[in-house]
């Protein structure tokens, strides 16, 4: 048997694509007008979403929590497999990009279930910490500046709850991790919280290769 991830080309991406739970014409109407801009890589793919998604109903969540908003994909996604009742706090810097969420949203019937919080991502958190939000949260999803990965993740241990679910995007950083030669600066960030968290304590840790890289962590 092999140990080894089998690589995913443009042919087998397709295929994940088609095999996993299709997606809604809300999220393929919002992908496609994301898929149009110049930083369109920065949305998560429809396979990922899919993946999200199906943790979100196995796990229960009925609030949820994402550093990182960009256009809305990932929280469409989330939020839509949120039971009745589920909420939503999604923290963005950008008023323009999260404003072709809001109408995807909106045109999903989703739009009622997330709060977004216009202005850096740690403040957000830390009001939420000082309102007394701490462990009141089922899932995060951190996906905005790698320069504050470390501190979303602390900020988030204490907002979710034990037995909940933070996931970390973009942690394979395009393979960079494991290529001791890159010695960039946030190569080199990504790689040392991989290692952090892989020895946290304070967690459950495993690194699931899809997409760019998705890590999960629970807090025990």
């Amino acid at each position: 048997m092999s140990r080894a991830t089998i690589m995913v080309d443009d042919r087998l991406g397709e295929y994940l694509d088609f095999i996993n739970r299709p997606e809604t014409a809300a999220q393929r109407k919002l992908r496609d007008e994301t898929g149009m801009m110049p930083n369109a890589g920065m949305q998560i793919g429809p396979n990922q979403g899919s993946f999200m998604a199906f943790l979100i109903k196995l796990l229960g969540v009925e609030r949820a929590l994402e550093i990182g908003t960009f256009t809305g994909y990932s929280a469409l996604t989330v939020a839509s497999a949120l039971p009745e009742g589920g909420t939503m706090v999604c923290c963005d810097v950008s008023a323009e990009w999260t404003a072709k969420g809001r109408a995807a949203w909106t045109e999903a019937g989703i739009g009622d279930r997330i709060d977004l919080r216009i202005g850096p991502a740690a403040e957000t958190l830390d009001q939420l910490i000082a309102d007394g939000e701490a462990g009141t949260f089922d899932f995060a999803f951190i996906d905005a500046d790698k320069d504050n990965y470390d501190r979303y993740y602390e900020q988030c241990l204490i907002l979710v709850r034990k037995g909940g679910l933070i996931a970390i995007d973009n942690v394979l950083w395009s393979g960079g991790v494991a290529d001791p030669s890159d010695q960039d600066r946030l190569t080199v960030m990504i790689r040392a919280l991989n290692e952090k968290l892989r020895d946290d304590p304070r967690v459950d840790f495993c690194l699931v290769p899809i997409g760019d890289g998705l890590s999960l962590a629970r807090p025990r």
